[in-house]
């Protein structure tokens, strides 16, 4: 018996996903809202998109892979890997993911509500952690007499001696306002801070467009006046991406390991293992060069106490 001759075998090649492939197009995510996620395609539209349950939760500024499911929907296949994650804790201490792959926090404060630099702290550490550079924007200054300017850049003076980004801003200084687009361009960068500290002003000055922006993603999404409360990425005209997130009361760091918050104040660094104990955490430890340096005004006593703040509260 004379076996069947076969031919050679052939293969098969799967070419991966690209932009250009709708079973994986590249996208970002510019909002979200609840179990929907709007994505921007490589050509600026938008689409409403769910996400794949083995995917898990997205959020601002995620890249991700998508494919389409009509008209304006899509639904989210991938998740791309992120730079980092800028979360914060709840009032249970659980994580609540604000934004993703971000290059520059800009920590908005204002003489009021009144400025707390307990809060500006957590943000830098947060900054510090992920890391991301930092930069203070102290907004309607306008509100300020010469004396109470004066005594306010003596309170946020500690953060330019330790290497911060420091500029002072208000409605009708178009100088300050250009500064900051120059520190603005060719980064992503998330715009955070208390309610009332004049963070919308500030968007509305950088973005132009942002009413047509927002309405947009209203219409192609349906998420009507959402689209103003959840956080949001923007394109800037002079280039990069600006993330507006809503106003908080308060913000809470996610659980820190001591060292790592040691490291986060930066100005810790050069006495870092020159404590007597190995394990020093900085907090009345016999021997501690942090607490040394403190007491002979090499690094600030406000700043120290603030970081013992965040460590009494650590779980």
């Amino acid at each position: 018996m004379t076996g069947r001759r076969r031919g050679p075998r052939r293969t098969r090649t799967i070419a991966a996903p690209s932009a250009s492939d709708p079973a994986g197009m590249a996208g970002r995510v510019v909002t979200h809202h609840g179990r929907s996620a709007v994505v921007e395609d490589a050509q600026g539209g938008l689409h409403l998109c769910t996400t794949r349950r083995r995917v898990g939760k997205v959020v601002c500024g995620d890249r991700v892979e998508w494919s389409a499911a009509g008209p304006r929907q899509g639904v989210i296949t991938r998740l791309l890997p992120r730079s980092n994650l800028l979360a914060r804790a709840d009032g249970g201490g659980r994580s609540r993911p604000l934004a993703s792959n971000v290059d520059q926090v800009l920590i908005v404060a204002a003489p009021e509500p009144p400025l707390s630099e307990a809060l500006i702290d957590r943000y830098l550490v947060a900054a510090e952690l992920l890391p991301a550079r930092a930069l203070i924007v102290v907004n309607k200054c306008d509100l300020l007499s010469p004396a109470e300017r004066t005594e306010l850049e003596a309170r946020v003076a500690d953060y330019q001696a330790v290497g911060y980004g420091l500029i002072f801003t208000r409605r009708d200084d178009q100088g300050t306002l250009d500064e900051l687009r120059h520190h603005l361009r060719d980064k992503t960068s998330i715009l955070v801070g208390q309610s009332g500290v004049g963070k919308s002003s500030l968007v509305n000055a950088l973005l132009p467009d942002r009413d047509v922006r927002v309405g947009a993603l209203s219409e192609a999404t349906g998420l009507g006046r959402h689209t103003t409360s959840a956080t949001t990425l923007h394109h800037l005209p002079e280039g990069g991406d600006l993330i507006d997130s809503p106003g908080v009361r308060d913000f809470h760091l996610e659980s820190v390991d001591v060292a790592d918050l040691g490291r986060s104040f930066r100005e810790f660094g050069p006495y870092l293992g020159q404590c007597r104990f190995h394990n020093c955490r900085h907090h009345g430890e016999p021997g501690c060069a942090v607490s040394t340096a403190a007491q002979q005004g090499q690094i600030s006593a406000r700043r120290l106490a603030s970081y013992r703040q965040l460590l009494d509260s650590l779980p």
